[in-house]
């Protein structure tokens, strides 16, 4: 089994058919998700995933009938049904089949999703600057992760890919990086790390919230700022922060090569610390 489905009170294992054309997540883009991992028997943070997909909810205008907790044991069940110690992402989702403009809150659904993805290598990936930017916060739902803003992203992307690059850096309307198209952004310059000061462009990861504290909590210098696109080309090392990897170092900016740093290495082991101190998945 590669991936199991939750909706309508039951488990399956094929993509479940949901929406249809007159659906409103369908052509109105109703639709929010979050995303956390499993991987060696753990699930670090699934608690505060849960809780951030009916935020999420919540701002896209529907109104969730789950709490955080019955995801989060839903989430935990799907896991259980994998074999021990699969590397997984979840992705709880809710949406609005009905409405027309707006849609009918009242109605909102939730699917869940679980599938298997390996963790990534200690390879590190390639980045470029991308010509799409991140739109305020009075421009489009940044506060949510919402499928709607995923597009921009994945435009950008493209752009990356078709210049041989893995992954882009996007900036806000000032010109400032932002983040990566998939994850958050940090650089280190002569032992100081700086991170992108959170002006509602990009969403606050809470990988990102928690290698932050990790890193201040062990004495590290950590900045958050405003960072120009001459602070990332100069910078000793670059990585990014997100569930799907964690922490992952980047190997290229633009045409100059990096190594996978002290700083980016600590980060990750700091996190995985802290993620083998939580709770079992089991």
């Amino acid at each position: 089994m590669d991936a199991i489905f939750w909706h309508d009170d039951q488990w399956v294992t094929e993509n479940p058919k949901l929406l249809g054309p007159a659906d409103h997540a369908f052509w109105m883009a109703s639709m929010v998700f979050d995303g956390a991992r499993a991987f060696d028997g753990l699930t670090p943070d699934l608690d505060l995933h849960c809780q951030r997909v009916i935020r999420s909810a919540e701002k896209m205008l529907m109104k969730p009938q789950l709490s955080w907790q019955d995801i989060r044991d839903l989430c935990l069940q799907a896991v259980a049904k994998f074999p021990e110690g699969e590397a997984l992402y979840i992705k709880p989702m809710f949406f609005c089949a009905d409405g027309f403009l707006l849609p009918d809150a009242a109605k909102t659904q939730f699917v869940l999703h679980v599938f298997k993805v390996p963790m990534p290598g200690e390879q590190g990936f390639s980045v470029c600057f991308s010509s799409f930017v991140r739109a305020w916060p009075s421009m489009a739902p940044t506060d949510a992760k919402a499928s709607c803003l995923y597009p921009n992203s994945q435009r950008a992307i493209r752009e990356a890919n078709d210049k041989g690059f893995d992954n882009a850096i996007m900036l806000d309307g000032d010109g400032h990086a932002a983040e990566f198209a998939t994850a958050n952004l940090w650089i280190a310059k002569n032992g100081v790390v700086s991170t992108p000061a959170d002006n509602g462009t990009f969403l606050n990861g809470i990988t990102r919230q928690r290698v932050l504290g990790l890193l201040r909590a062990d004495g590290i210098d950590v900045q958050e700022r405003a960072i120009t696109r001459a602070d990332v080309e100069h910078a000793d090392e670059v990585f990014s922060t997100g569930n799907y990897g964690k922490v992952v170092h980047v190997n290229r900016v633009e045409g100059r090569e990096l190594s996978y740093g002290p700083v980016a290495r600590r980060a990750r082991q700091l996190y995985m610390e802290y993620a083998r101190k939580g709770v079992s998945s089991r």
